[in-house]
């Protein structure tokens, strides 16, 4: 039975022929730079350590906000607005709750150090517990 001549049919066919990068091959090209040789008796390189931006207390506080909890992460050295707003956009996404930057300092709702503490870490900083 011959399929309508509106359909086309999916059992397969011929293959496409013509490959246009068979034409591309390494003939004719420059070989690429030769790859990098260590001195004999050179020690390798250990890895960059991460760059430290500098210590970053991470406060818990309740007074005046009528019992509720707050992570406060405060004084930030050498860093401007918008890098604190980004910085607390991060934090906020990684606690999944709400937050603000305030008088230079990040506070996020609730009791969440460990994670404020590894987002700062993995910008840089160094994280210290502070307060009780």
């Amino acid at each position: 039975m011959e399929p309508p001549h509106d359909k086309l049919s999916t059992e397969g066919g011929q293959s496409l022929g013509n490959n246009p990068f068979a034409a591309l091959s390494g003939a004719g090209l420059p070989a690429g730079p030769p790859p990098p040789v260590a001195a004999p008796g050179a020690k390798p390189k250990p890895p960059e350590p991460a760059r430290n931006r500098g210590r970053v207390d991470i406060l818990r506080e309740t007074q005046g906000r009528g019992g509720k909890t707050v992570t406060v992460a405060a004084n930030f050295v050498g860093i401007g607005q918008p890098e604190k707003e980004q910085l607390a956009r991060e934090i906020r996404t990684a606690c999944g709750c709400g937050g603000t930057v305030k008088e230079g300092r990040i506070v996020i709702q609730g009791d969440q150090r460990e994670t404020v503490a590894k987002v700062l870490a993995a910008a840089g900083f160094r994280p210290v517990f502070a307060g009780g």
